[in-house]
């Protein structure tokens, strides 16, 4: 994207600017610049407890956007977010069924009943549309493309903005490192072959959003995590030897988290037969 003061200067020095715009005044030029920089919104937030960055994506002009992976914790925040730019919440989308936290999907769609949850069509959870490779997720003139990544669990996907460069891969690939893979159907060749074949092929230059951060890293790049990452830069046989000896502690929160978010987030009501 070329900055408007850059359009500025290229108007003054072209050689042929009487009728490098012929048609178009100065002016319009740049503010037609200006709009399609500032129509795309991105936020990554935060939820301290559980490490996950959720991302609120929209477009501004059209007033839609959706949001991946929210944390329920976090619901008010989201929502407040959402009021404050007048955004109208497509859908809730989860790169998979988490187990460290539990989905804020369910409460947000009571917030805001024309929302609608997306999940992996592998995943086994519920959800109001089920996607897969290759399904395109549309708000605005915006879209993000979907890309089964599985190995951390099998309903794992990445969500790619190729408008913006950006990559969405949720627990499969992290910055320097990857989701576990010794629970919730996790197979390491599996989750090595997801990121080579259906990340690593992406561009570069494209941004690496994760869905958790640990070290207080908040981006990355395709070209730094094939680099750099010193799991995923080893050979296959390196990597399973890896990730088959991690011996990580039991996720604290799976067996709370893990039966409400195959429900989409919604927690059954205490009934009182008094």
């Amino acid at each position: 994207m070329i900055a408007a003061n850059s359009i500025s200067q290229l108007f003054r020095q072209h050689p042929n600017r009487g009728n490098l715009f012929r048609g178009f005044s100065k002016a319009s030029v740049m503010n037609d610049c200006r709009l399609a920089q500032d129509t795309f919104v991105l936020r990554q937030l935060f939820d301290k407890e559980s490490w996950t960055y959720t991302y609120l994506l929209a477009d501004y002009v059209a007033k839609e956007a959706i949001i991946i992976d929210p944390v329920i914790e976090q619901v008010n925040r989201d929502h407040s977010i959402l009021k404050r730019l007048g955004l109208n919440l497509l859908y809730c989308a989860n790169t998979h069924v988490h187990a460290d936290h539990v989905t804020g999907t369910g409460e947000l769609k009571k917030l805001i009943p024309t929302c609608e949850s997306i999940i992996s069509l592998c995943s086994g959870a519920q959800a109001d549309k089920y996607v897969k490779s290759g399904d395109e997720i549309q708000f605005g003139r915006y879209s993000v493309e979907v890309r089964q990544t599985p190995g951390h669990t099998n309903g794992c996907v990445t969500f790619v903005c190729h408008d913006e460069a950006i990559a969405f891969t949720g627990d499969c690939l992290l910055i320097g490192g990857c989701g576990r893979t010794d629970f919730q159907e996790g197979d390491a060749e599996t989750l090595y072959t997801s990121i080579h074949e259906q990340i690593f092929s992406l561009p570069d230059y494209y941004k690496v959003y994760p869905a958790h951060d640990y070290t207080g890293q908040t981006v990355s790049t395709i070209g730094e995590e094939k680099t750099y990452n010193p799991r995923l830069s080893k050979s296959l046989d390196e990597f399973i030897e890896v990730m088959n000896n991690l011996k990580l502690d039991y996720p604290k929160k799976i067996d709370i988290a893990l039966p409400i978010n195959l429900k989409c987030g919604i927690q059954d009501e205490l009934k009182n037969n008094d």
